[in-house]
């Protein structure tokens, strides 16, 4: 289900008195639906076209993250989802969210990208 980011559709004013309709919903206010990006077993990407003729990856699983140490950037395997800040039951699925905290053989990982828009998953080291 898409979502919409147009005005938020309050007929009432905080006074109390009806607020007239400005206009009617319009299709450019619809975004994407949320791409729940798991940990998996393996990379899955889904391309998809966007406005102005661009395309978008989606990310739906991911096994791999990159990670930034004092020492430079590595790749680990990641495990599970410790914690999400945007839904608790996130952390018990294993979606992946920006600001979620994940187990890798590194160590704990703060992800900070948007996996389900960047098509891949970048974090650093906790």
């Amino acid at each position: 289900m898409e979502n919409y980011h147009g005005a938020s559709g309050s007929v009432t004013k905080g006074t109390g008195g009806r607020r007239g309709k400005a206009s009617d919903k319009k299709l450019r206010f619809v975004g994407g639906t949320f791409t729940a990006t798991k940990v998996g077993v393996k990379e899955k990407k889904e391309i998809r076209s966007a406005r102005g003729n661009a395309i978008k990856i989606k990310l739906k699983s991911a096994k791999f993250v990159n990670v930034l140490t004092p020492s430079g950037i590595k790749r680990a395997v990641m495990r599970t989802v410790l914690e999400t800040l945007n839904n608790r039951h996130y952390a018990r699925q294993n979606i992946l969210t920006k600001g979620a905290i994940v187990d890798t053989e590194l160590g704990k990982v703060k992800i900070t990208n948007r996996v389900g828009q960047d098509g891949l998953v970048n974090g650093r080291l906790l």
